[in-house]
């Protein structure tokens, strides 16, 4: 089987932009969490956030990108990201090819429904009692550009174009486990030899006023906003739902004789990759877990490895009651006695939930803690559960010896996906 390496990564993230201004705040344990200021969240239930809601950031990432106006801010952070990793990486010359691939998990942007409603009744006659269809609207009427900027696969194609890659291109969305799926596509692509060099990640800002009223109907949402910074408690027994997050990261993976002949500087390898679905019902998770453990196990069946070889988990902990309890009950059943002695830690504790892009940023993350030894630490954990009960890392990095590290993503419509990474 052909062996898949990283050889370039960036993020871009509340707490920093590009890859070691991210790690280096989240190593110090930062949080990214803040009130929302770029629409007015009054009289929503939650009204905090962790966004990347600077205009002259985000403009700025416009420009050095050469993109025109007018753009989603997930494209335009996504595009960030996707250059910085290929920059990273120096592979712009070998992705120019048809053997490379480029795959996105993203949602696209989340418009206003006033906003279509009238890009598509734009093309109707005047006096026209039936309304024209959708599709006939965004495809005839003046927005239709810009409609189809909102479209997910539009950052795939702007990356595609960017880039010159003219393999295989794909676009997932399976809400929070997108772009780990993107990810394993990637994976398997270059093993089963159709490609040599892919650019794989995903990017989301869907901090909108619709998203963050949706997810508060859910009852998934903290709304702890007199505490912006402490809100996001994975695996505390005070947690009372996760934060939504924006960001993006991509990967550049390579088969790896692809990346030692041009003389890349290889991170980690990817090893491992295990996807399954629960099953069970769209808004949660099983309560068994089971899918949960079916992805894991299946990650390190792949890599030929076996439980007790694994001394790092990057968790979903996503700060809900109900994912940590699970997530925490699945690893017990992967891991069984060996459990205890895994850092499990959560990303999310600083940067909230940034659904597509959570694969990947957190695949990154666990990259960069293979790299340099160290488990980022899962903040604002105070108060013990005893559902909860693993070594979390709680509110400051641990410096230990990590040869292989799996990092978790559940998603809502009962996916499950674990990415597994080996120390180079």
């Amino acid at each position: 089987m052909r062996r898949v390496v990283v050889t370039g990564l960036d993020v871009v993230t509340p707490i920093g932009i590009g890859a070691e201004p991210f790690w280096k705040a989240a190593l110090s344990a930062a949080s990214g969490v803040r009130r929302i200021t770029h629409f007015d969240p009054d009289g929503l239930p939650t009204q905090i956030a962790a966004t990347l809601a600077d205009p002259d950031m985000l403009e700025g990432f416009r420009r050095e990108a050469g993109l025109d106006r007018p753009q989603p801010r997930g494209v335009v952070v996504g595009v960030r990201a996707a250059r910085g990793a290929v920059h990273h990486a120096r592979a712009a010359e070998a992705l120019r090819s048809r053997r490379a691939g480029v795959y996105v998990g993203t949602s696209g942007e989340r418009r206003d429904l006033r906003e279509l409603g009238a890009i598509a009744y734009a093309s109707a006659a005047a006096g026209e009692r039936t309304p024209v269809s959708f599709a006939r609207g965004l495809a005839t009427a003046p927005g239709a550009d810009t409609a189809y900027r909102a479209l997910p696969q539009y950052l795939t194609s702007c990356v595609a174009g960017l880039f010159g890659i003219e393999g295989p291109a794909a676009t997932v969305q399976t809400a929070c486990t997108s772009s780990a799926q993107a990810l394993g596509a990637a994976l398997r692509a270059i093993r089963g030899g159709g490609i040599d060099v892919a650019l794989a990640g995903g990017a989301d800002c869907i901090a909108s006023p619709i998203e963050v009223q949706l997810f508060c109907l859910l009852g998934v949402l903290s709304k702890q906003n007199h505490d912006p910074a402490g809100a996001s408690r994975p695996f505390d027994a005070r947690r009372d739902g996760f934060v939504l997050g924006e960001g993006a990261a991509f990967l550049v993976l390579e088969e790896e004789g692809h990346a030692l002949a041009r003389g890349a500087d290889i991170l980690a390898e990817l090893v491992g990759y295990g996807t399954a679905c629960d099953a069970y019902r769209i808004t949660d998770e099983a309560p068994d877990g089971g899918g949960a453990v079916r992805a894991m196990a299946a990650a390190i069946e792949d890599a030929g490895l076996r439980p007790t070889d694994i001394d790092y988990v990057n968790a979903h902990g996503t700060s809900t009651p109900m994912n940590d309890r699970v997530e925490t009950a699945a690893i017990k059943g992967v891991f069984g006695a060996h459990a205890r002695h895994l850092l499990v830690s959560s990303t999310k504790s600083m940067i909230g939930h940034t659904i597509s892009a959570a694969g990947a940023i957190e695949l990154a993350t666990t990259v960069l803690a293979v790299r340099d030894q160290i488990a980022p630490p899962t903040i604002n954990y105070r108060v013990a559960d005893p559902d909860c009960d693993l070594r979390y890392v709680p509110n400051a990095a641990v410096p230990a010896r990590i040869e292989a590290a799996i990092s978790n993503s559940f998603g809502f419509g009962g996916h499950n996906d674990c990415l597994l990474v080996r120390r180079r």
